[in-house]
């Protein structure tokens, strides 16, 4: 079992909190099967990126930013369901109010629809796609979620499943915990991995001199 103290824990969406790895890479094979394009190439670099990133890695004789604006995917009532990924509920109840939050590569409207779907509660602050200008494996989200929640990077724990992820908490110098729902371990290079959220548990809550909420969290290593 590994410990780590921090002050507020930065969850990615999906792959770690909801369950919607098959749905992302369905949505990228529909989009590149419709531009007579080969979706492996996309469905290798698509987990943990943004859709900017992904196209200009994947495609990058396509223009980019006009692929983005046609791929927003729509989040409808008619969807495959998507549900919270193990551990996800009993984690996010037991983290006192103030000291969590969302951190995706994915835009609002598709990672709050997702939350809801979910069952899970959408936290006050959620980083999303548009809020960046350089996504991940760039720090900016993480980076920007520490300010949100008031606190220096080096008080913030990260939770990622993608290898862009790691590498972004890495660059912003926090530390990471990875789920292997979508890479293998060793292809993630975390402080600490595990299957799911139900190998992370919250440990002792003590308040540190400077007012703040202090979190004992601890992995059970698989």
């Amino acid at each position: 079992m590994k410990r780590f103290d921090c002050s507020a824990v930065v969850f990615d969406l999906d792959g770690v909190l909801v369950d919607s790895a098959a749905y992302v890479e369905q949505q990228w094979r529909r989009w590149a099967s419709a531009r007579g394009l080969r979706p492996e190439p996309f469905l290798r670099v698509c987990h943990g990126r943004r859709a900017l990133e992904t196209i200009r890695m994947a495609a990058p004789h396509l223009d980019a930013e006009a692929e983005v604006r046609a791929f927003i995917p729509l989040e409808e009532a008619t969807s495959a369901p998507i549900g919270p990924l193990p551990g996800a509920q009993r984690l996010l109840a037991t983290l006192p109010i103030g000291t969590w939050a969302v951190a995706t590569s994915g835009i609002r409207p598709v990672a709050t629809s997702r939350l809801r779907r979910a069952g899970l509660p959408v936290p006050p602050v959620l980083i999303c796609a548009e809020d960046v200008t350089r996504g991940k494996p760039s720090p900016d989200a993480f980076l920007l979620a520490a300010r949100s929640l008031g606190l220096p990077p080096e008080q913030c724990l990260v939770v990622e499943d993608a290898p862009a992820g790691v590498q972004a908490a890495r660059a912003a110098e926090m530390g990471v915990i990875a789920l292997t729902t979508t890479h293998s371990a060793d292809q993630l290079g975390a402080d600490a991995c595990t299957a799911s959220l139900v190998g992370v548990h919250l440990g002792r809550v003590n308040r540190a001199a400077d007012g703040r909420e202090r979190l004992e969290v601890l992995v059970v290593e698989a």
